[in-house]
Formats: structure tokens, C-alpha cells, sequence
């Protein structure tokens, strides 16, 4: 329990009607959890505004309110809280309730629109091997050690985030590595954090039914580098066009690393095949399980945090040529005594298509057939979705259009939107098949020994959502399941 006034240091109030000396045992948002002692906060929204349920929170038991407009009629008893933007100040008041936990472990956090979740799980598993208590809060899961936890979030709400940063303390971890997503930095879900480091991957055509433009999305992204203190590194891509532009206005200590620009960290590939990489790295030759050239700068990317944080480089890399790719990252599928390789990749990005359709394309013979099975999502961004299919065509030889987390829209009506990329000569490549099993079974039907399949999009997801259900659904295991019922055929 700490009471009300310790609570809003350095909170930017506008306005407080009633007393700060009150005992307050718990943060809430969301009235419905409202117990006695608690500080509700009303955080409007884009569907619902919190300052709707503040009567309900106080009847619940809330005794102190933070919102941003104060109600018409006070009631006696009750502290309200005026700031001008109670999402910022939120992560603010959670930081002290729970002690700053971020500033008691090494907290890093990854950026981009590709790369995010292997970086950061690469990260974790490669401290993990260096025998350090770490946790991970990424896109798949959060991990505690070795104790998992489900995502529900790519970054958390503040709330959730300095409660899992408290249990890795209790856990002993030293380290923790997370994703930030745009979304997280826009709607103040990083506010209050300290962090040790930032890293930036990449930024390509995404999100932009949330962010609107695309300078708007870069400048998100830019807003988790312009919040590292000087005591902080901030480490960015120097190979992508923007990464120079993420360091702008850091305090942070300024790094790059790049596979074909002048940088701070440089690697160079030497092999590249659906066996792994082979990457001289930093003066050393390095073998990795990881395939393709968007890994290659993964890996370097994960090699200059482990050495900004002070890791010993013939540590680092030894533990990097032992690491192993990210679920439903270039996921290789292979059944007993069938050639047909199968690759499963979360890929839903047109940029993140190129580079896995690129990377297929630099390994196989072509004396076999690249069948690309892939969807949009609903409910998203819909200028990327005949890009997506455009891509597709150029890279492959056979495309099945097919549904993937459709929402709230009709699966038919996004793949007529895909279909507004195909170019006419491209037309005869292309089958739309609406139901993804029927599409990942097709593709293995039309698959002959020693060909490639790629099923893009869902990655690691184990559900399809469709109409607010998610039903159980894994693009890996079902993938398996039919390249091995085709090599029966």
C-alpha cells in the first residue's frame, strides 16, 4: 500500500480537489476491477472513455480519481486528480507505486516493423545461454526465466508492464529484453520506463489504418528513441534509410551496425542456404541456424546490444551460432522421407514478404516451384493488401490467395481487394481459395517432391479470428499434416 501522495511525484497535475494523504492500494483503468483504496484512472478512448464509468468506479470503492476533464459534481470523500493527458501520467503514477522497478534490471527495448519479435526472443536466449536470469516480453509470449506467460499485447499496458518487471525481479532477472510497438509509444504504454537501451530494425509500409500517414509512423517509432535518457544506448540500422533519423534528437549514446554501410558493428554473409548462415562477423567466422539476409542483420543487431552491454565478444559469439530462429520466423517444416520443404513465416508487411520471398529465391535451384500461400488481415490496413498479393506473384511461381485473421470482414471481400495487384500476365499463377486449410492442402497437392511452400502471414499464431472468435488454428502443425498426407498420395 502507499499512500496517494508518494505516488503522483513528479505527476504534471493540472488541478486536485480533496487530499493527497490517503492510502492507496491499487491502479485500475478498467472500473469492472475496482476494489477498495483504489486509484482509478479514466483514460478516454478511441470506443470508450473512461470518464463514462467514474461513478461506477467510485461505487465500487475507488477513492481517488485521475482524469483529464473533472466531473460537473464532486462527491465529498472522493480526491480527483486533472491532468492534461492521464495515459502519460499514468506510467508515471505506475512507476512510483511499484518502485521503478526498471531502473533495478537492465531493460531493453527493440523497434521496427520487421524483426522485432526475433531480436528481441534472440536476445533473451542469448543471454540465457550466458547463464543471466532475463526476462522477455515480446509479440509470441512474455517469459520469465523459463516461465511462460501468454501475450496478450506486443507491449503491454503500463500497468501489466511494471507488474511483470516486478516479477522478474522477485525471479532475479537481470535483464530484460521487450518489444515496442508504435502503437505502445503513441498511447504511452512505454511512459514512466527507464531504459538501458534502444534498438531500431527496420520500417517499411505498415499500420498505417492506426497511424494514419507514414511520417506519422516514423515519427512513432522516432518517439522511443527521442525518450532514451543519456545514460542509455540507442542502437539503429544504418543500412535503412530512416535509421539515421531515429537518432535525431536521442540523448542516448548514438550506434549503428549494417551489412553493407560504414558502422560501429559490420558483418559480411559468406553462405546463405535453408541449412543456415555463414556470417564473419566482428573479425570472426560464425555458422548460424537462422537462414537469409534479413537474419544475418538480426543477428548482428543482437550481437551489438549483447556487446554494448558489456558481454565478452568470443562469449557472444559462440552463443550466437547456437541460437535458433523465433517461432514462425522462416520456420522450416520437413516430413520423414518427403523432399517438399515447407517454410512457415509471420510475414505480413510487403517488405517482410520481399525479404522472405528474396531470401527463397537466392537459396533454391529453380528447377522446383515456389508455391506462396498467403492473406491479409481484416480490420487493418488495406492500401498494403494488393501490394501484398503483387509481391507475392513476382517472387513466386504459384500463389493461392487465401483468408488469414479476417475479424470482422468478409474473407471473399479482402481477397478481392488482393486481387487488385495482380497483374494481368500474372493472372494465370493465381487461385483464390477463401477457407486457409483448404489452401495450405491444395498447395501441398499441387507441390511435387523437392518443391518450396511458403505459408505467410499468421507465423506463430496458434488461432484464426474470425467474427471476434479465435479459433484454434496452427500454420505449422497443419502445413506438416498435409506435406505428409500429399507424400501418400
Amino acid at each position: 500500500m502507499k499512500q496517494l501522495r508518494d505516488i503522483l511525484y513528479t505527476v504534471q497535475l493540472q488541478q486536485v480537489s480533496g487530499i493527497t494523504d490517503i492510502p492507496i492500494k491499487q491502479i485500475c483503468f478498467d472500473s469492472r476491477k475496482v476494489q477498495l483504496d483504489t486509484l482509478f484512472i479514466a483514460l478516454p478512448g478511441t470506443q470508450v472513455d473512461g470518464h463514462q464509468f467514474i461513478d461506477n468506479a467510485i461505487q465500487r470503492g475507488a477513492t481517488a480519481i485521475l482524469c483529464e476533464q473533472l466531473p460537473e459534481d464532486l462527491q465529498l470523500g472522493i480526491t480527483y486528480l486533472q491532468v492534461e493527458n492521464a495515459a502519460k501520467e499514468m506510467g508515471v503514477i505506475a512507476a512510483n507505486f511499484f518502485d521503478h522497478p526498471s531502473k533495478k534490471l537492465r531493460l531493453v527495448g527493440v523497434t521496427g516493423t520487421n524483426g522485432k519479435t526475433t531480436i528481441a526472443t534472440l536476445l533473451y536466449r542469448l543471454f540465457r545461454s550466458l547463464q543471466y536470469n532475463v526476462g522477455l516480453i515480446s509479440t509470441i509470449r512474455y517469459l520469465i526465466n523459463d516461465q511462460e506467460i501468454p501475450a496478450t499485447h506486443t507491449t503491454p499496458n503500463v500497468l501489466k508492464l511494471n507488474e511483470l518487471l516486478v516479477d522478474m525481479l522477485e525471479q532475479g532477472c537481470e535483464y530484460c529484453f521487450m518489444e515496442v510497438s508504435s502503437h505502445a509509444v503513441v498511447q504511452e504504454r512505454i511512459s514512466g520506463l527507464s531504459f538501458t537501451g534502444g534498438l531500431f530494425s527496420n520500417i517499411t509500409h505498415d499500420h498505417l489504418d492506426y497511424h494514419g500517414t507514414f511520417d506519422a509512423y516514423i515519427k512513432a517509432k522516432k518517439g522511443f528513441f527521442d525518450r532514451l535518457s543519456k545514460k542509455a544506448f540507442a542502437i539503429t540500422n544504418a543500412d535503412d534509410k530512416r535509421g539515421a533519423v531515429m537518432l535525431q534528437n536521442t540523448k542516448a549514446k548514438k550506434q549503428q551496425y549494417a551489412l553493407k554501410t560504414m558502422a560501429d558493428f559490420r558483418a559480411k554473409i559468406l553462405e546463405n542456404n535453408f541449412e543456415g548462415l555463414v556470417l564473419h562477423l566482428d573479425g570472426a567466422e560464425i555458422h548460424s541456424f537462422l537462414v537469409g539476409e534479413f537474419n544475418a542483420y538480426n543477428l548482428l543487431a543482437v550481437y551489438s546490444t549483447a556487446i554494448l552491454l558489456g558481454e565478452n565478444k568470443l562469449d557472444v559469439l559462440t552463443a550466437i551460432s547456437q541460437l535458433t530462429p523465433a517461432e514462425g520466423r522462416f520456420d522450416c517444416v520437413k516430413v520423414p522421407n518427403s523432399q517438399t520443404i515447407g517454410i512457415v513465416d509471420y510475414a505480413h508487411t510487403p517488405d517482410a514478404l520481399v525479404n522472405v520471398l528474396q531470401t527463397i529465391n537466392a537459396i533454391r535451384t529453380r528447377n522446383e516451384q515456389l508455391i506462396t500461400i498467403v492473406g491479409c488481415g481484416g480490420d487493418r490496413d488495406r492500401a498494403k493488401r494488393p501490394i501484398m498479393a503483387k509481391v507475392a506473384c513476382e517472387y513466386s511461381d504459384k500463389v493461392i490467395l487465401t483468408s488469414d485473421n479476417p475479424r470482422s470482414e468478409e474473407p471473399a471481400a479482402i481477397i478481392t481487394e488482393m486481387k487488385t495487384g495482380v497483374e494481368p500476365q500474372m493472372a494465370p499463377k493465381v487461385i483464390a481459395i477463401t477457407n486457409r486449410l483448404e489452401a495450405i492442402k491444395t498447395a501441398c497437392m499441387l507441390a511435387n517432391e523437392g518443391d518450396i511452400i511458403l505459408l505467410a502471414g499468421k507465423g506463430h499464431e496458434q488461432y484464426q479470428e474470425i467474427k471476434g472468435i479465435k479459433h484454434p488454428f496452427d500454420d505449422k502443425i497443419e502445413l506438416q499434416k498435409a506435406i505428409k498426407v500429399s507424400r501418400n498420395r
